[in-house]
């Protein structure tokens, strides 16, 4: 039996993390022997793990990592890792040099230096596999490329490398010594390969597997918006984070208001820019127009209820919330960035805008005037084709 290590930064409620759940799923347990270690040793997910994967953290948190006491845990774990083997000493050197290089960008992301940390200060298995699988760039990468055993290495890219702040000097080269490179899109590819032209031949696109049957079935379940709201509901689901852009939906909903227009826009998820986004939504009067109602455990009674989705975001890799409300049939307008491109096809089955509060707010009247074509995009976007079994013998095919 084939023995597979895959490695994940944390496990809480985020699109790479539910796509990592379904490949799991698929991986049969006749043929395959599967392990997962999470970098940070923390997440919710962690009660979905099919039976067969076996956890191999020997301390684990089902904390959300944006909870109060999530964040706790969580920096107890870097606390940790910097002081086991005397890490931050080692790395002092590294620290500094891209510290210093972030700074003359203006683009500081400690994040993205601590995954180095933890990496380096993580637990070490001594089990050889036959192949392990880095799942998220940082962490998982750094740790399967330094510190596992293996015959054949494949790390997954799920984001637009550069504009998520990776670098080589970040990386120190790491994808070099890896035998497959997944990215989640073609522009995720051509994003990666800007800066890695050597990793051409062994960088292939590897799409985010979905079950669409089970996501129309949640949709079903009792759940949902809980207001008697009889006006129109808007939808956007995802992180908090300055990559969603949340402030731009925040003005594009203070224009459907001065517009006349009945309606409130509710927002799925948490993240570390809560507190800005309701100081800006009380600056803007919006307290009872957009409203920021957490990450929810199912969503899909929300996708299936709402008039229609928004995803305004800065970039992305692929979104799983776009292709599961799609899987519902929303109607929905994006942004015209990096991944939603490639996702929604101008007029076919959503709309496309700039990421400008009046073009969001337009594209939304759009849809609001013209039922039927709101009708019509969806049903396109219901009937889109998504990535099939064969998806899952681009990385199977290695071993």
């Amino acid at each position: 039996m084939k023995k597979i290590l895959i490695v994940i930064n944390t496990l809480g409620h985020a699109g790479a993390e539910a796509a990592l759940l379904e490949l799991l799923r698929r991986l049969d347990p006749k043929e395959y022997e599967v392990f997962l270690y999470v970098i940070m040793g923390q997440g919710e997910m962690v009660h979905e793990l099919p039976e067969h994967v076996k956890l191999l953290n020997r301390h684990y948190s089902d904390t959300s990592v944006l909870s109060r006491e999530g964040k706790g845990h969580m920096t107890g774990q870097v606390l940790k890792a910097m002081v086991r083997r005397g890490t931050v000493i080692r790395l002092l050197p590294y620290l500094v040099k891209n510290l210093s290089a972030m700074t003359k960008k203006r683009q500081l992301m400690v994040d993205k230096l601590l995954w180095r940390v933890l990496s380096d200060g993580g637990q070490r298995l001594k089990e050889h596999y036959d192949l392990a699988v880095a799942y998220l760039e940082g962490g998982s990468t750094y740790y399967v490329a330094d510190h596992v055993d293996a015959d054949k290495k494949a790390a997954f890219l799920h984001v637009d490398y550069s504009r998520a702040g990776y670098t080589r000097a970040l990386d120190k080269d790491c994808y070099l010594g890896y035998d497959k490179v997944f990215t989640v899109s073609d522009e995720v590819k051509d994003s990666f390969l800007k800066v890695y032209p050597e990793c051409q031949q062994k960088t292939e696109v590897f799409h985010n597997l979905l079950d669409q049957e089970k996501i129309r079935r949640k949709a079903k379940e009792p759940g949902g918006f809980a207001d008697d709201y009889q006006g129109v509901r808007l939808l956007s689901v995802g992180r908090l984070t300055d990559q969603k852009a949340y402030p731009v939906s925040i003005e594009a909903m203070k224009l459907l208001k001065e517009k006349g227009v009945q309606a409130r826009w509710y927002v799925l998820g948490e993240g570390n820019q809560r507190g800005l986004l309701e100081e800006k939504i009380r600056a803007l009067g919006l307290e009872e127009d957009f409203l920021l109602l957490g990450a929810k455990e199912n969503p899909y009674p929300y996708m299936a209820q709402a008039d229609i989705y928004v995803h305004a975001s800065r970039y992305e890799g692929k979104s799983i919330a776009i292709q599961e409300a799609q899987t519902l049939g929303c109607a929905m307008v994006v942004s015209d960035c990096s991944g939603n491109r490639e996702q929604v096809v101008n007029g076919v089955d959503g709309i496309l805008c700039r990421l400008e509060p009046e073009a969001v707010c337009d594209s939304i009247l759009e849809l609001l005037r013209e039922e039927e074509k709101r009708r019509r995009l969806g049903r396109a976007a219901s009937e889109k084709p998504l990535a099939n079994e064969s998806e899952i013998n681009k990385l199977l095919s290695m071993i």
